[in-house]
């Protein structure tokens, strides 16, 4: 068997471990972070939840660090108390990115782990089942409850050779984004294995796993050996160490090979992860921006490369060199190793430890200027300046540019392998958290609810007969990020679902909220998608929002894992075009119409939708349960009548 095949084995509790099929996976551990959080602990509250039934939950406050009124301090407050109510770690800002912080001070090998963040695949470095969901999803794993999921098929990536100097783990991923897009993933794990692995480190497997949700991959596993051991010690944590490794006759469902040793730096154009070319294509452009850090590139070695790359060296002028360190602890060993030094002297504008940058808060780029990034998304407008030009690439390929003014292959600057100067001893101090207190105690916690924080909203179970416009048409690989914006001025609204979804579609189409709104949210309307809708991030913002506004079908080529979910956990039909060219035939303004709901999605996997009269047939990928989830009007009014 292979790791994957292993792990989803020992917390079976419902199917069979056959691709396609329906499974539900016992979840050991859950990851929040407060863009997704606030509404996670709202859901428990209307669960009525006493205490998270999970062996431990953490939540992180990483991306709402910027505090320029008193929402996102008023959601930290929140969030604080909810951690102490329902039993959960709390991370407060400042401490840094969920991801690695998870990892290094939570995560076990052979655990499963599921987060309200899409990277929290991440983990999967370290021989964890980890996989990002809606939020949703993750309150009722924290309530006790397993986690549903198509079981996937297990992609082996054998890795041989090493690393040549300038290459590094991010060109590992890029080169895997180059050959397979954005949605090669949809419905696999990837699993690394073979001799290549002992030259990698479990940070550098980190920024593998963690792009593997640009993939669309439910995950990415790699095996617990001797890297994984070495770690766990480092950070006094040696007990929690086990070994997991795929067996020597292991059967793929697909296969692929990466030879290390012939890799060459790449980078992801604009504006999209699966856009990637080798650096020698694109020398000489010129940039306005790098910037290093974020839950992509999240080791020390990542910032330390760097360093020495930069040492006695100057930023070229005009380029703003953005450090963005993953955690607290990182910056401190960056401090003890004597690197920071050569980072700031260099020109480096050191930020806080947390996302930032990386989900559009704060140094967002000059407009119609390069950005180069080692974050892993570069969606339209993501950074915060709507018309953007952010490129994907190492922390070698990023420093390398920043020095020269102009991307720069950063092979150029080898002569040979550098060698890191390590820190004293690496930071862990597990009294950055807030332990959550006895039960006992947790009872008497009032939740702290400031203005803007607002309870979830009453939607109505989906009519038997469907009659509703169409009230807007997107192409292929619509991203999350495109229905519902991060940056500055949405991202304080998360726990604010009538005041986000004036936010919805922003990117593609402002006038939408509007129209919704005009239209009868009732009634309500559908949209139309092409291929891989709903693509990056977990946010359920995009789910919600638009069915608050009265979002009732997507139909659409093809819709991406997490999002499809979503939509369910919501209440919202997700239907897909048996003939992807149908998508053409329907128009904005025209209206679909689909009678006897209950009994199509019971009767079968194919039926037909008429639009503007004519018969279009459509086909839905819905579960038993997830059937009776969606006709009970979602997840939480399904949940409460089950009790």
């Amino acid at each position: 068997m292979s790791v994957a095949r292993k792990l989803i084995e020992a917390h079976l509790a419902s199917g069979t471990m056959t691709p396609g099929e329906e499974i539900g996976l016992r979840i050991d551990q859950t990851l929040t972070q407060d863009a997704t959080g606030t509404m996670v602990m709202l859901e428990l509250e209307a669960m009525g939840l006493d205490r998270v039934q999970t062996e431990l939950s953490a939540q992180y406050v990483d991306h709402n660090l910027i505090q320029q009124d008193y929402k996102n301090a008023d959601d930290h407050l929140f969030l604080k108390s909810a951690c102490k109510r329902f039993g959960v770690w709390y991370s407060p800002p400042g401490n840094g990115v969920s991801h690695p912080l998870h990892m290094q001070y939570f995560g076990i090998p052979g655990r499963s782990l599921l987060g309200s963040d899409s990277h929290t695949c991440g983990a999967g470095a370290l021989g964890m089942l980890a996989i990002g969901a809606g939020g949703m999803d993750v309150a009722t794993a924290m309530a006790g409850q397993p986690y549903y999921v198509t079981m996937p098929e297990i992609w082996g990536v054998r890795l041989t050779g090493e690393l040549r100097p300038g290459v590094s783990a991010k060109d590992v991923i890029l080169e895997m984004l180059r050959r397979h897009g954005v949605d090669g993933g949809y419905n696999r794990i990837i699993e690394y294995y073979g001799p290549g692995l002992a030259n990698l480190e479990v940070w550098d497997r980190h920024t593998i796993a963690n792009m593997g949700a640009e993939l669309g991959a439910t995950t990415t596993v790699f095996p617990s050996d001797k890297r994984t051991q070495n770690l766990l010690i480092a950070y006094g944590r040696a007990d929690a160490w086990r070994p997991i490794e795929a067996d020597d006759d292991t059967h793929w469902d697909v296969t692929d090979e990466i030879d290390l040793g012939r890799l060459e730096p790449m980078i992801a154009k604009p504006s999209s992860p699966g856009n990637v070319v080798p650096v020698r294509e694109v020398v000489g452009e010129p940039i306005y921006q790098s910037y290093l850090g974020s839950s992509a590139n999240p080791g020390y070695r990542d910032m330390a490369i760097a360093a020495q790359m930069l040492r006695e060296k100057k930023v070229a002028e005009g380029v703003s060199l953005d450090l963005n360190p993953s955690s607290r602890g990182k910056l401190i060993d960056l401090m003890r190793a004597g690197l920071l030094d050569d980072l700031l002297a260099a020109g480096g504008r050191l930020h806080q430890a947390g996302c930032n940058g990386c989900i559009g808060m704060g140094q967002a780029p000059a407009s119609g200027r390069n950005s180069l990034r080692t974050t892993p998304r570069n969606f339209p407008g993501r950074s915060g300046t709507r018309e953007d030009s952010v490129w994907l690439c190492s922390p070698e390929t990023a420093t390398a540019s920043a020095v020269h003014g102009v991307i720069t292959d950063p092979r150029e600057c080898f002569e040979e392998k550098l060698e890191l100067p390590e820190p004293s001893r690496p930071f862990h101090d597990i009294t950055i958290f807030v332990a959550p207190p006895k039960a006992e105690q947790a009872k008497d916690v009032v939740l702290e609810k400031g203005p803007n924080i607002v309870s979830l909203p009453v939607l109505e179970a989906i009519p038997d007969d469907i009659e509703v416009p169409v009230l807007l048409k997107v192409g292929d690989d619509i991203s999350t990020d495109e229905i519902m914006p991060a940056g500055t001025k949405v991202l304080p609204f998360r726990s604010n679902i009538p005041e986000i979804s004036n936010f919805c579609f922003s990117v593609v189409d402002d006038t939408y909220p509007r129209r919704a709104r005009e239209n009868d949210n009732v009634t309500g309307h559908a949209i139309i998608a092409g291929r891989n809708y709903g693509q990056g991030s977990s946010r359920e913002h995009a789910a919600l929002a638009p069915r608050y506004l009265g979002l009732r079908i997507v139909i659409a080529g093809e819709i991406a894992r997490i999002h499809r979910q979503n939509l369910v956990n919501f209440g919202v039909l997700p239907l897909q075009f048996v003939n992807p060219d149908d998508h053409d035939k329907i128009s904005r303004g025209d209206t679909i119409t689909l009678q006897g709901v209950k009994n199509k999605l019971r009767g079968g996997r194919e039926f037909n939708v008429k639009v503007d009269g004519s018969s279009l047939p459509v086909r839905h990928n819905l579960s038993e349960r997830e059937i009776e989830v969606l006709l009970d009007g979602g997840l939480i009014e399904s949940l409460k009548q089950e009790h």
